[in-house]
């Protein structure tokens, strides 16, 4: 192919028209005139060798080619358009939105003192904070509209990653549990009742999968969405929580709990940032990271501090 005789317009057009399986869609997405957007289309199809969009009863479908295409072209064209994006972020005078997704533990844990840094640094940027929904999210379409996600585990395809803090798993119980200190032993800690916490995209409490490959099964007798919905409950009743060390230490004040050590060792638990490939080296993005990465330090030093104080 003639790279030199390509209509770049053709592949925004072409991006438009995978991502809304749809002419007239499309069209509106890109402001073009349906002709506009159905001329375009032909071309693509001339172009490729490949109907791309064919009917199927009332809706049209994109043939197995068009479907290849999707995530490629959407990274091509992220990296295009960074080449023509400005080489400096100024926060003092941005009014850009940024996009985290992250648990409701990172939130509890980074969010305010990265919130004060934000504020400080750059006082009309807002940031919009999606709940956790599961690996499968992890596609194209999801990089190009997030800038940043907090989590554990592997490196996501299209997406960086970096370690922000670590932590551990502990109990917490309320003040005062008729059992609480005994649960470090393996006996009371079986036969206790767990609140377990299964997230958006996860078949069960990730620490169940864990301890069941160590020859351990709990009692879970209520399971809740979040970690902090876990606190709470273990806060009012008898039963036993196995979250987050930090997240307890956190809330341990305000909700009257206390932090057992289980009976066996959690090991270490690593939470990184993510980020899709185009914000590797976009500016706002860079800004965004740095200011994270030092919550995350920060959040290291004050856990090494309130170790030390007990």
């Amino acid at each position: 192919m003639n790279l030199a005789a390509l209509d770049l317009n053709l592949l925004v057009a072409l991006d438009a028209l995978l991502r809304e399986s749809s002419v007239s869609r499309a069209a509106l997405r890109i402001g073009l005139s349906q002709p506009a957007a159905s001329h375009a289309l032909q071309r693509l199809r001339d172009l490729l060798g490949d109907p791309l969009l064919v009917r199927t009863g009332a809706r049209m479908e994109l043939t197995p080619r068009a479907r290849a295409l999707q995530a490629p072209l959407a990274q091509a064209l992220d990296q295009v358009r960074g080449l023509f994006t400005p080489d400096v972020f100024d926060a003092v005078s941005s009014e850009r939105q940024f996009r985290l997704m992250m648990p409701d533990l990172a939130v509890e844990l980074l969010m305010p003192a990265f919130m004060a840094k934000v504020t400080r640094a750059a006082p009309n940027i807002r940031i919009d904070v999606v709940p956790w929904r599961g690996p499968a999210i992890f596609h194209a379409e999801f990089a190009r509209t997030i800038d940043m996600v907090i989590s554990i585990g592997n490196a996501f395809k299209g997406f960086h990653r970096q370690l922000l803090y670590t932590d551990s798993d502990a109990l917490a119980v309320r003040r005062n549990h008729p059992i609480g200190k005994r649960l470090s032993r393996s006996d009371d800690f079986l036969a206790a009742r767990h609140v377990a916490v299964v997230l958006r995209g996860q078949g069960e409490d990730l620490i169940d999968n864990w301890l069941r490959s160590k020859g351990w099964e709990r009692r879970i007798a209520l399971v809740v969405p979040s970690y902090i919905e876990a606190l709470h409950v273990a806060a009012r009743t008898d039963l036993v929580a196995f979250v987050p060390r930090r997240l307890i230490a956190a809330l341990a004040r305000a909700l009257s709990l206390s932090t057992v050590r289980p009976p066996i060792d959690p090991g270490i638990d690593e939470q990184y940032i993510f980020y899709p490939t185009r914000a590797q080296v976009e500016p706002g993005s860079i800004w965004l990271r740095t200011l994270m990465l030092e919550t995350g330090r920060e959040l290291g030093g004050a856990a090494s501090r309130a170790t030390n104080r007990r």
